[in-house]
């Protein structure tokens, strides 16, 4: 993605109402729920798939390259940032439009990402739900920083009524109790989709240790997702 002074301004679209604001740390989506999975393919690779059934995990590869793209840009900015939220626009279609642009897009992958205004306070799914994108845009990813927690910290009580049969990441815990947990960790999600098309892309880096080992799925953050795709239905 461009450097932060050139990268196309979201004025670049025809205008619509303002993203939401929001600083809640989101804890009910599995991927804010659990420690990270064992490594898996690429799923953004041809060969992660063998021939059968797409993999519950599989992405798009453009929309892959974007969410990398978008991680990249939020990663330079260092930890303890704010939610950001990204417009996806086909490279092409921006370049008819703007065609000054060609040099500063010339290695721009099939979307190019559009920051939007900066997210401020406010609960995430109430900001999610008042969003309405304009007909340009194709896409958006939503970069934010989370906690996560070991598989242990989320595991169902089966003595409790009616949680038996329930699955781990199922189990409902808040932000605050995430916050306080001791075995806590911090990561950057950051999930994207395309309009009309099921499913999305996730990258999730935990902070620390794994810093420099990304996870990639879109099963990461399935909730996540659910709502970002709501943003482009009428």
């Amino acid at each position: 993605m461009p450097s932060n002074d050139s990268l196309p301004s979201h004025d670049a679209l025809p205008s619509h109402d303002a993203v939401p604001s929001h600083d809640a740390v989101p804890t009910s989506d599995s991927a804010a729920q659990r420690s990270p999975e064992p490594l898996r393919p690429d799923p953004a690779l041809p060969d992660a798939l063998d021939g059968s059934a797409t993999p519950y995990w599989w992405e798009d590869p453009d929309l892959a390259a974007a969410v990398a793209e978008v991680e990249e840009f939020a990663a330079a900015a260092g930890w303890d940032q704010a939610p950001q939220m990204f417009a996806l626009v086909p490279t092409a279609d921006l370049l008819t439009a703007q065609p000054s642009l060609a040099a500063t897009l010339a290695d721009a992958g099939v979307f190019t990402p559009i920051a939007q205004d900066a997210l401020a306070g406010g609960d995430l799914s109430e900001a999610l739900s008042q969003i309405l994108w304009p007909a340009e845009v194709t896409g958006c990813v939503l970069v934010q920083e989370i906690v996560v927690l070991p598989p242990a910290a989320v595991q169902p009580d089966a003595t409790a009524p009616g949680r038996a049969a329930r699955e781990s990441n199922d189990v409902e815990i808040t932000a605050e109790q995430a916050a306080a947990h001791p075995d806590r960790a911090e990561a950057r999600l950051v999930a994207g989709v395309l309009r009309g098309r099921p499913g999305g892309a996730c990258l999730l880096r935990v902070r620390g240790v794994d810093d420099a080992t990304p996870l990639r799925g879109a099963d990461l953050a399935p909730n996540l997702l659910t709502a970002l795709q709501a943003t482009f239905l009428d």
